[in-house]
């Protein structure tokens, strides 16, 4: 428990971001409070972006397994340095959204080699660039 306490005080907020070039995004905020944006995942090229300590961090996907919906996997796993990460998934459409897609659960695990590791619930929204 003091681990993940550690590591939840590292894992902070990664700001406005924008929609990428081509392709979709989950935007993941934490589910306690204060509410901050700590995640955003790209379909493509596969990345994964968190603040630790402060410092912004682009994790490469290093595997995708199923399919959770527009170009995103049910379950990624990420890795940059001594930094490894996973993302547990799920999306849902709605007619009401255009472009886009809920993320209503979602399980995020930052872990650092030899240091700490934290499973946190996340959820959100995906966010795609219209289709030309």
């Amino acid at each position: 428990m003091i681990t993940a306490l550690l590591l939840q005080a590292a894992l902070g907020a990664i700001g406005k971001q924008a929609l990428p070039s081509a392709g979709c995004a989950a935007y993941l905020w934490n589910t306690g409070e204060p509410r901050q944006l700590v995640a955003m995942a790209t379909a493509e090229p596969g990345l994964l972006r968190v603040a630790l300590d402060g410092k912004m961090l682009d994790l490469a996907r290093t595997m995708a397994e199923g399919a959770a919906g527009r170009g995103l996997a049910a379950v990624s796993r990420y890795a940059a340095g001594d930094v490894t990460a996973s993302l547990e998934l799920s999306t849902v459409e709605r007619p009401d959204l255009r472009d886009g897609a809920l993320a209503p659960e979602a399980m995020l695990t930052v872990e650092r080699v030899g240091k700490d590791a934290i499973v946190m619930p996340v959820a959100g929204m995906i966010g795609c660039q219209p289709a030309r």
